[in-house]
């Protein structure tokens, strides 16, 4: 057996081309000039990157406010059915450990309409017991004003605040009938709000009967791979909305027990209508308050004297103290918490947008929507298929050869 090295090397040789053919063609490509450098910055490049991108989200939001303009009885359906469910959901809970769930929403719908009709049958009731009184002292304190801005340091002349009285008169009998119009057009306003408020009833029903089923349903309907995101979304968007607007009503509440205190002392009139007023004013965070009470000052200012008028001005400071050092900071810690700087922007913002729903509905939707990008941020999803199976949709990994 011959060694390795002295096997006999053949060489194969060229086929032979027929006889006749033509040597094959060499085809020489040009080679293609480099690409002309951009000479635009990479920071340049970025920022326009950012910039359409941003623009593009502008516009759906655009968009997006356009098609809520154009909904919004619906929407704001929808948003109270979630303001009455988040309410309601913790007395439902306590209920339904002893009754069965149908009758535990039934009761406590039962008594919030017996706390609601409560208040505005004491409210009416009070307004009709003070009505003689309140307009004897009106008329007296419109005198005590007229007097009081006659010396110093405004020295205007007499009769200044009974003419306005008088041209205030005479605009309304000029303008009578713009003015029924007007009237007209708020009381198909307020046939939508009956209609938005019983949509609202409505939904707020099943929502606190069978609101894990509905969104366990919700979620069957998304891809496999985005429901573990959008669970802990939305779970995260009902944990902060239902701690927000339950802390928001604590916070309301409370201002219109200190409020209706303090008008009590200095024995202004209209103290319970001007305690609701304070309540529902409330709600609209950082100017709400502040308007109520100026109300207020100007029912002290006819009807008790400037200083009593002076003393209710005073009120708005410290209630804003206090609820801007103690009350939110106590009652909100549970639900994500903003700066009044963008708490001030979101109401303005939602005010030029929407009116006063906008600047109720703005502090809850930018607290959600911070809570839920802030969730998904700090806890990315994770894997969470079993040990050695890779997730679904991707190949198995190959087996080493030292493993076979």
């Amino acid at each position: 057996m011959p060694a390795p090295d002295d096997r006999p090397v053949t060489r194969r040789r060229p086929a032979p081309r027929p006889l006749g053919s033509r040597p094959p063609r060499v085809v020489l490509r040009r080679a293609r000039p480099p690409a002309p450098r951009e000479h635009v910055p990479a920071g340049l490049r970025t920022a326009a990157g950012y910039t359409w991108r941003l623009g593009l989200l502008g516009l759906a939001a655009y968009l997006l406010v356009g098609v809520l303009g154009q909904l919004q009885v619906p929407v704001i359906a929808l948003f109270l059915a979630l303001v009455i469910t988040s309410v309601l959901r913790p007395p439902v809970d306590l209920l339904a450990r002893g009754l069965p769930r149908p009758l535990a929403v039934l009761l406590a719908f039962v008594c919030a309409a017996a706390v609601v009709g409560g208040v505005l049958a004491l409210v009416g009731t009070n307004v009709a017991g003070e009505w003689n009184s309140l307009g004897n002292e009106l008329h007296g304190g419109l005198g005590r004003i007229d007097h009081w801005l006659t010396g110093a340091p405004f020295h205007l002349r007499p009769g200044t605040v009974t003419d306005l009285r008088t041209k205030i008169g005479a605009f309304v009998s000029a303008h009578r009938s713009a003015l029924l119009t007007t009237a007209l057009s708020g009381a198909s306003r307020a046939v939508e709000l009956v209609t938005g408020l019983a949509l609202a009833l409505f939904c707020s029903v099943f929502f606190l009967h069978s609101g894990e089923r509905m969104w366990r349903w919700a979620e069957h309907q998304l891809p496999a791979g985005a429901r573990p995101v959008w669970s802990r979304a939305g779970r995260t968007a009902w944990r902060n909305f239902a701690g927000y607007t339950r802390g928001v009503l604590i916070v309301a509440a409370t201002n219109a027990v200190l409020v209706g205190i303090a008008l009590s002392l200095l024995r202004v009139p209209l103290v319970l209508p001007l305690t609701v007023l304070e309540f529902v004013a409330a709600l609209v965070p950082l100017i709400g308050s502040p308007i109520a009470l100026a109300v207020a000052a100007l029912v002290a200012l006819a009807a008790r004297g400037p200083v009593v008028a002076l003393l209710v001005l005073a009120l708005i400071v410290v209630i804003g103290q206090l609820e801007g050092h103690l009350l939110q900071p106590l009652v909100l810690s549970w639900s994500v918490r903003i700066h009044p700087v963008a708490i001030a922007l979101s109401v303005i913002g939602g005010a030029v947008l929407a009116g006063v729903l906008g600047a109720v509905v703005a502090v809850p939707v930018v607290s959600v929507a911070w809570a839920v990008l802030v969730e998904l941020r700090d806890h990315p999803p994770r894997d969470h298929s079993p040990r050695g199976h890779p997730p679904r949709g991707q190949p198995e990994a190959p087996t080493p050869a030292a493993e076979r």
